[in-house]
């Protein structure tokens, strides 16, 4: 092992959530790869996921869908494991494997007997650097992908409504084009496409190794070293340059029409900061306010739209906090028969007018700020989830050390913060989205 790619050891602090949850470990190796280990001594199982820092919105223009594709490519094998070799070793060790693709990351994951540690990792590093793609190969896997997004989008009015408030919403930046592509952009991408991209981000300075499980921190990142370490790295991570969202003040409203559709639904988005573009407190005061707006049965829209008013059959609210740039949080309902979506729309603008001018009572403030922190400790009994928030948190330019002040943050934001975070919610930052039945549109 060269000196290089020795690993540089710096111990982190507890999970974000009280009480304290397990000791997380960090390192990162000469050759740039992050390494963060979760000590989960339940079961005798293990939880390995490798992280790139690229997402759908890291698609060069008229590319959208690249990075999906190659997540797709990267079960098609290497120089010296045939494709599904990997997947057939996991399954037949009775492990589990899958992979995903968000705005912002990419990440691949398996769930092993913690004996087989060594086995996820030796094939990861294998094809984190050694892919081979063939035109015979890239073109049937692009008819794979074209039909995911026939069956899952196109057939699908409220994906196809999603779609396209989200292009509303971000009329420049790539967060308004869909994660697995458009059709257009998804038919015209070929092998050459794939490996420039594979060739920018699959480096180990753009990835994270995060392993949760029945593991000691120093066995792992001495495996790490042994194994991620023999990749050479290129001296830096790949920049993220993306396209600023221009201010818009003109609220959108977007509606679908489609015979599919038995249960019309409304949604509101609202573009606002995320963890990252945040000022210090402004993240957290958004996430109390969706919560408290939204989050449960117990929640401002829930029992005000359901409960009292009974004008809907659900209603709900969140925050998308996790995001490399601005993101949003969404307000949505379902009206009950004989409501129109226009009334939804009106009540669900008034009880967010209602927190901005005359803000939150205490106990509603307290209950939103212990059910968010109560939701951390919960998400604690999941191994997978475990590594899923730290993976995400990193990706997307959060700190570990940010990651363990969180429930302190949560704690801090008082009425004064909700008050503002609601001011935040400005509809002409929005885009509205009516899903309707054909023909009660066309009545209209």
């Amino acid at each position: 092992m060269s000196k290089s790619a020795a690993a540089e050891l710096t111990p982190s602090t507890p999970i974000p959530a009280k009480p304290s949850g397990p000791i997380v470990t960090s390192a990162r190796l000469g050759n740039g790869l992050d390494i963060v280990v979760v000590p989960d001594h339940r079961a005798p199982v293990v939880t390995h996921m490798v992280w790139y820092r690229n997402g759908s919105a890291d698609d060069p223009v008229g590319k959208s869908g690249i990075a999906h594709f190659l997540e797709h490519l990267m079960f098609k094998g290497t120089k010296d494991h045939p494709a599904g070799e990997f997947s057939e070793l996991i399954a037949g060790l009775g492990g589990q494997e899958n992979a995903f693709t968000s705005t912002d990351f990419t990440a691949y994951f398996q769930r092993v007997a913690k004996e087989h540690l060594h086995v996820c990792m030796e094939y990861e590093a294998d094809r984190m650097s050694n892919l081979v793609l063939t035109d015979e190969v890239v073109a049937p896997e692009r008819e794979v992908v074209l039909e995911e997004r026939r069956m899952r989008t196109d057939s699908d009015p409220a994906d196809l409504l999603n779609e396209a408030v989200q292009a509303a919403l971000f009329t420049r930046h790539p967060y308004g084009s869909p994660v697995i592509g458009w059709q257009s952009d998804i038919e015209g991408l070929g092998r050459t496409d794939a490996l420039a991209y594979y060739d920018r981000f699959y480096t180990p300075e753009n990835a994270i190794l995060v392993v949760a499980g029945d593991v000691e921190p120093p066995a792992v990142i001495d495996l790490a070293h042994a194994v991620y370490g023999r990749i050479p790295g290129r001296g830096e991570a790949p920049k993220r340059v993306r396209v600023r969202e221009p201010d818009v003040r003109a609220h959108r409203l977007v509606t679908l029409a489609d015979p599919k559709v038995e249960q019309p639904s409304y949604q509101t988005v609202f573009l606002v900061p995320s963890y990252r573009t945040a000022a210090p407190g402004e993240a957290e005061a958004l996430e109390v306010l969706a919560h408290h707006l939204g989050g449960g049965q117990a929640s401002r829209l829930f029992k005000t739209l359901v409960i009292d008013k009974r004008i809907a059959v659900s209603a709900g609210a969140y925050y998308a906090g996790t995001a490399l740039d601005d993101t949003r949080l969404y307000a949505y309902a379902m009206p009950a028969p004989g409501v129109s979506l226009e009334t939804l729309d009106t009540e669900i603008a008034r009880l967010i007018g209602e927190v901005a001018a005359h803000g939150i009572e205490e106990a509603d403030l307290a209950r939103a700020k212990t059910r968010l922190i109560a939701d951390a400790i919960y998400a604690q009994d999941s191994q997978v989830a475990l590594a899923q928030w730290y993976g995400a948190s990193l990706a997307t330019g959060i700190s570990l050390a940010d990651i363990a002040a969180w429930p302190e943050r949560i704690e801090a934001v008082n009425a004064a913060d909700v008050v503002k975070a609601a001011h935040r919610l400005d509809p002409r930052r929005s885009v509205t989205g009516f899903l309707l039945p054909e023909a009660a549109a066309a009545g209209a």
